[in-house]
């Protein structure tokens, strides 16, 4: 099996990073933007983004999904739910049960 080989990038911004995947997403702009609180600080910036491209940035929007409608979106995996399902809890909301 070959080794994965990191190149050096830089992103629109002048960041230099290394990177082995396909993977476009500069990690020091995704620093910089991920939120400080909230349920979207709580998940990782793949299912972050998922959300955020979904315009999913409140619970109360949250709610309106089902898990297997969240868990069919490109980046939000399986590890994710628990997570979403606690913050959705906390507010005395969950998922939808709709299909």
């Amino acid at each position: 099996m070959k080794a994965a080989t990191n190149t050096l990038r830089i992103c629109s911004q002048g960041h230099q990073y290394h990177k082995s995947s396909d993977c476009p997403t500069c990690p020091i702009c995704e620093a910089a933007r991920k939120p400080k609180d909230g349920f979207l600080s709580l998940i990782s910036a793949p299912a972050r983004r998922a959300l955020e491209g979904a315009d999913i940035t409140t619970l109360a929007k949250l709610s309106a999904y089902s898990e297997r409608e969240l868990l069919a979106m490109h980046g939000v995996g399986p590890s994710t739910i628990p997570t979403l399902r606690s913050a959705l809890a906390a507010q005395g909301l969950s998922f939808s049960d709709h299909q």
